[in-house]
Parts: structure tokens; C-alpha cells; sequence
């Protein structure tokens, strides 16, 4: 695919994420994989006699969120107010598919009582030194980039959330087209992928994105639970936008991310 497409595409999502991927996120720690949507450790059966989780504050969700001291590499800034795609700015060409539209792009699903997000860039890696020019140039561009998405529910908001992106990731799977701040995306299929252990829920999908030019590529998408917080990752890996082959997720960050949720 060519630069030039991939940044077209990007145009849709905040942080120029748009062509993003994951085949797992949370834990790494081994705690034993499951299937995306599957109940952990009969979380179901407790629900019902443990009081409803509390929804986080604004103030709350801020000192949650990723920062800069939770990673040992690459930066963590604020997503600025022109990056940040709005509801409304993302329309989906079929109501059943708005779920996985919105985690796409890093939209809050619902009616969260707050959000914050954050976005994390990988540093440079270093190509070897017998690395040929383009070997090197590749290296350059292995770059991951995450769209990190907070939002705290009252009332059990937080289980529908994950309840309607199950839904939407099976209902969805044969593809879907949205528009995003009037760019057009289209999806090619939604393949559900295993979820790692570090929430109560995840459903972990691996997308693939149809760009300008008729080429694919992987985009990867993660949304968990922690009690009344979804948080969700959109990953971009600039070297596999432009190759369309696949790359492995940054579980560090979801990891990190996680463990502040508590």
C-alpha cells in the first residue's frame, strides 16, 4: 500500500490511528486465555449477590489514565481537542455495526457518565547494522501507535457496552463501511480473537481495513471492562499499514493501563 493511501485512511481517526490491530490485548502475565466475551473465573455467578461497581469520576478517570511515568518507553500525551472524533462524527452505513465503528475509532459506546483519552507512540527502533536501506527504512516505520479510551458507567453501562460489541462483532463479521469526520472507511471482516486475562470482559477483534487503493491491512481493536470502566485500545503499527502484514500487539500498555483500573 502507499504512504499516501495509508495517510488518507488515517484522516478517519483521531491520532491518525485509523488502521489498527490487535490478536490479543490485556494481561501477558499467563493467566490463562479465553475465548473474546467469555465469563472469567464465573464472574457471572457473583455479580448478581456483589454490589453494582461504582462509576469513576472525571477526576477519578484522570488519574486512572496511562501516563507517562506507567511506561518505560515511547511517549504519552493528551489527545488534543482537533483529534478527538466526536459521536457524531462517525456514522456507520448500518445501525448494527455503530459498536465496532465507535471502538474503532475511540468513541465512548453509550452513555458514559465520564471519559478521557490518551494516546501512546512508540520511540524508534535501531536497525541492525548490516541492515539494507530497506530493512532500515522498514525499521523506521515499525512504529506502534495506541488510541487508549476511558469511560466510567452508572447502572451497569458498562456490561451493555461489552454486550453490544459481542453482538456487533459476530453480527458484523462479513464487513461494514462507516464515515468518520467525513472520511470513508470501509472494513473488509471482523475476525473475533482470544483475550487475555487483566478485566472482568474483553472481546478482542482483528479488523481488516480495504484502503484507497484495494489494499488491506489489519486493524486491531480490544475493549475491556474493569467494574464500571470500559477502557478500550486501538493500535496502529505504521510499517504493517503500509505492508499489510500483521504485527504483534504492545501488551505492556494494556497491561499498564489495566492495572491502574485496579
Amino acid at each position: 500500500m502507499r504512504l499516501s493511501s495509508v495517510r488518507r485512511t488515517a484522516l478517519a481517526s483521531p491520532v491518525a490511528v485509523l488502521a489498527l490491530a490487535v490478536t490479543a490485548c490485556g494481561s501477558s502475565q499467563g493467566d490463562g486465555d479465553k475465548a473474546a466475551g467469555d465469563d472469567r473465573g464465573g464472574a457471572g455467578k457473583t455479580a448478581s449477590a456483589a454490589p453494582a461497581p461504582k462509576a469513576l469520576t472525571a477526576a477519578e478517570l484522570e488519574k486512572a489514565a496511562l501516563a507517562q511515568a506507567d511506561v518505560k518507553g515511547g511517549k504519552v500525551t493528551e489527545v488534543s481537542a482537533a483529534d478527538d472524533v466526536a459521536k457524531g462524527k462517525v456514522k456507520p452505513q448500518e445501525a448494527r455495526c455503530e459498536p465496532l465503528a465507535l471502538a474503532e475509532t475511540g468513541v465512548p459506546l453509550g452513555e458514559p457518565a465520564a471519559s478521557v483519552k490518551r494516546s501512546w507512540t512508540e520511540g524508534p527502533k535501531k536497525p541492525s547494522g548490516d541492515a539494507s536501506t530497506e530493512e532500515a527504512i522498514g525499521a523506521a516505520f515499525d512504529l506502534d501507535k495506541v488510541l487508549v479510551t476511558l469511560a466510567s458507567y452508572e447502572d451497569g453501562g458498562a456490561e451493555a457496552v461489552l454486550k453490544d460489541v459481542k453482538e456487533a462483532a459476530g453480527a458484523c463479521a462479513g464487513g461494514f463501511t462507516f464515515t468518520a469526520m467525513g472520511e470513508t472507511a470501509r472494513i473488509a471482516k471482523v475476525a473475533e480473537a482470544p483475550a487475555s486475562g487483566g478485566a472482568d470482559e474483553a472481546v478482542a477483534m482483528t479488523m481488516t481495513m480495504t484502503g484507497d487503493d484495494g489494499d488491506t491491512f489489519p486493524v486491531k481493536v480490544c475493549v475491556t471492562r474493569k467494574g464500571a470502566t470500559v477502557a478500550s485500545f486501538t493500535v496502529l503499527n505504521l510499517a504493517a499499514a503500509s505492508t499489510g502484514e500483521d504485527f504483534p500487539f504492545p501488551t505492556e500498555i494494556s497491561d499498564a493501563q489495566l492495572a491502574k483500573l485496579g
